[in-house]
């Protein structure tokens, strides 16, 4: 058992999807603070219902380790080539694979927050809206 929980610790130290959806979580943030700042209002990146969606994210990647770490799964048939392409990974497990959904919402948001900051993202964001949408339809909103 002790084996068992030092692997996850390790695991939860070192998984890199963890990393990135962490960066991506505090550079949301942030950016959701600027667009709070420049509207003079809350926005879902930055108050209770954001902080609630960010925090449940991280916590489920720690679950997901620990699920992982019991069963060995792989999804890699449920990732997109292209994706597989730049990750250059063998094994996509259940972390992986919300890691990479989370990620992805994440950059929408980010592209957003900063589209209405006023920067010149828009065309980026459009971008990457039209990459995702030939996988799913459950993007955030057009606003």
């Amino acid at each position: 058992m002790t084996e068992f929980l030092i692997g996850i610790a390790d695991q939860l130290l070192t998984h890199k999807i963890i990393s990135v959806v962490a960066l991506c979580v505090v550079a949301d943030t942030l950016f959701g603070c600027f667009r709070a700042i420049k509207q003079h209002s809350f926005n879902s990146c930055f108050g209770i219902d954001g902080a609630i969606r960010k925090v449940v994210m991280l916590i489920s990647l720690v679950f997901l380790v620990i699920f992982d770490t019991a069963v060995n799964i792989n999804l890699i048939a449920f990732v997109p080539a292209e994706i597989l392409e730049v990750v250059n990974i063998k094994v996509v497990g259940t972390t992986e694979f919300f890691g990479f959904l989370y990620v992805a919402y994440e950059i929408v948001s980010i592209l957003k927050n900063l589209t209405m900051c006023g920067l010149p993202t828009a065309k980026i964001l459009e971008n990457v809206r039209k990459f995702l949408s030939k996988y799913t339809n459950e993007l955030p909103d057009e606003n």
